[in-house]
């Protein structure tokens, strides 16, 4: 810092003794300050050549090269970032366009002429097709039903109304249900577990989906928590007692059918499916195991390795869920009220506590009970 506050000192004095030098001095720092535009041409140099410094013209040789390569730099900057405005701008075109017409106004045909469907895009159905050839190879069972049963069509009587999630497995069941010879109408129960490659996979395959069947009579519901049922109960009564039966495969849906039984308005056969034992495995046990991880990766994004983590419940979801995050690594602990169930946590080796006791000392609290308004302590 000293020396060069001494030069500092020493150009300025410098100046002051020979005036044709602070003039050449002057124009090297009015060439500095006033940098040419990217677009603008290079300054030219004065008239008198011999007046200027050798400095001086250095510098501005120098200030001319690196404006010239700011420029050609300046110039593809410019081209690359106009090109990408200009496909994101045809994006958010394409969007704007998806987004002013609603899919239920939207006609779309497939490739042989069918429109009986209502899906986001229908030029999804190849990918949503190879969904669907994944999900058969984990379901042998029906793919062997479909292809034993073609040939006799069991189900050719059969117009069933599916309300259901639109995934690739109940795809699956759709199809197997059409190629044995039903006739099918398939609605969403959940708009958010819709995949709407899946639902234009089977429209491709020309099957009504994401459909109402308001203008249609069933005599077989396919349902998923009762929407369908209560629906046609509530508008359609005399349609109602003339199905042929009832197929339920979620907890809420049996509710509404037990209530229906004891209140004397359930006339008709009804098949309680969530009761079955594999079943309530898949949906509890071990889909509980497999989506635990998926679900608390996507709300905090945190490791789970060493975390302390309190399960409340050791039944069926309860074991998939600690299963899932002992795997992990976490410390897991067990509180449960029934003592068999807590005699099995123990024995699979978790350590079975009162809630009070770790309250305190934990980073994660599930509870597989429903009564989440009980993380006080009380009863565990």
């Amino acid at each position: 810092m000293i020396g060069e506050e001494h030069a500092l000192t020493v150009e300025v004095n410098n100046t002051h003794q020979n005036p044709r030098k602070e003039s050449g001095l002057k124009s090297e720092r009015i060439i500095k300050e006033e940098l040419p535009s990217p677009r603008a041409r290079p300054p030219l140099p004065p008239n008198n050549k011999a007046e200027q410094p050798l400095k001086s013209s250095m510098h501005s040789s120098s200030n001319s090269t690196t404006s010239k390569r700011a420029t050609r730099m300046t110039n593809r900057t410019l081209s690359v970032s106009s090109a990408d405005s200009l496909t994101s701008s045809f994006s958010d075109l394409d969007d704007e366009q998806d987004d002013s017409c609603t899919v239920r106004n939207r006609v779309q045909i497939n490739s042989s002429g069918f429109s009986d469907f209502c899906v986001r895009k229908i030029s999804r159905a190849e990918f949503g097709r190879r969904e669907i050839e994944i999900a058969e190879q984990e379901m042998p069972g029906m793919v062997a039903l479909k292809k034993r049963a073609q040939g006799e069509k069991p189900l050719a009587s059969a117009k069933i109304l599916a309300c259901t999630h639109v995934t690739a497995q109940s795809a699956v069941l759709i199809e197997t249900l059409v190629t044995l010879g039903a006739s099918v109408r398939w609605c969403a129960c959940n708009v958010f577990s819709t995949q709407n490659e899946i639902a234009a996979a089977v429209a491709e395959n020309n099957i009504p989906v994401c459909v109402n069947g308001e203008n249609w009579t069933p005599n077989c519901i396919l349902d998923d928590g009762g929407d369908a049922s209560h629906l046609m109960l509530k508008k359609y009564p005399q349609l109602f007692d003339k199905l042929k039966g009832i197929v339920e495969e979620s907890v809420t849906g049996v509710h509404r059918l037990y209530q229906l039984s004891k209140a004397g308005r359930l006339n008709i056969p009804a098949i309680n499916v969530n009761d079955s034992v594999t079943k309530a495995k898949f949906d509890n046990l071990y889909c509980a195991r497999e989506s635990i991880i998926d679900s608390l990766k996507r709300t905090t994004d945190i490791m789970f390795g060493g975390k302390q983590v309190v399960v409340c419940g050791y039944g069926e979801v309860g074991k998939g869920v600690a299963q899932a995050l002992k795997a992990l690594g976490s410390v897991v602990f067990i509180t449960e009220i029934d003592p068999i169930c807590a005699l099995q946590a123990c024995m699979d080796g978790f350590k079975v506590v009162k809630l009070n006791e770790v309250i305190k000392v934990i980073d994660l609290l599930i509870t597989c009970t429903g009564e989440f308004h009980r993380s006080e302590g009380q009863g565990y």
